[in-house]
């Protein structure tokens, strides 16, 4: 069974995000759909989970990966957070196993300290205005050697590189992508170890990255 329940919202400086997703939620599965199956088949691939893990999807969406890790994994407990409530709502009439959707900001979690297992972000990252803060605050809801998993855009592809400053230029709930090196620093310096990032297309044109990393056993 799904629930939904909002946060305690902070200043929100996503209004343009909010906004977008707010008109194309109702298309959203739809007009990507071959994308959203791409990245969703990439990022299952590396996630690792065990029967017993707790699991946080940032930026979750309509909820395809909480749709399909719950089809697969069932026994697992997963929570789905977004800022826009209509995609939210979408989510909510999916059939996801154990699962509770929360309206909420990436960097500012409503959860205890060394909550999950695992934290796991897909197609989310190139929004974040503050990746710096967002990072610290999941390492935060991370149980000690918890795992984050992000999968989004690589600034290394010259079709993202492109996209990314026509995005910047004439969207403004878009805010930047990154090169490999760029991510993996981010996740250095707020404090994950074991860092590993795997670059690949997923056709012709478009190409990903995933990063997993652990957060340190202080965290």
């Amino acid at each position: 069974m799904t629930t939904v329940r909002n946060s305690v919202h902070k200043p929100n400086k996503d209004t343009a995000v909010i906004r977008e997703y707010a008109d194309i939620a109702p298309q959203y599965d739809r007009r990507w759909a071959s994308y959203i199956t791409a990245t969703l088949r990439e990022t299952q691939k590396r996630l690792d989970i065990k029967p017993t893990d707790r699991l946080l999807d940032i930026g979750c969406g309509t909820g395809s990966l909480l749709q399909a890790i719950s089809q697969k994994h069932p026994s697992v407990n997963l929570i789905g957070l977004d800022i826009s409530r209509e995609m939210l709502k979408i989510a909510c009439n999916k059939q996801i196993y154990r699962c509770t959707l929360i309206s909420g900001q990436s960097q500012f979690l409503p959860f205890h300290s060394s909550r999950f297992d695992i934290v796991v972000s897909c197609n989310t990252f190139h929004y974040w205005r503050n990746p710096e803060a967002c990072l610290r605050e999941i390492a935060r809801v991370l149980k000690p050697q918890g795992r984050i998993v992000i999968t989004d855009w690589c600034d290394d592809y010259i079709a993202c590189k492109i996209c990314d400053l026509f995005l910047r230029m004439f969207n403004r709930a878009h805010f930047r992508t990154y090169r490999k090196d760029a991510c993996e620093r981010l996740l250095r310096d707020a404090g994950y170890g074991n860092i590993r990032i795997e670059r690949y297309k997923i056709n012709w044109l478009w190409g990903m990255m995933t990063a997993k990393a652990q957060a340190h056993p202080a965290c």
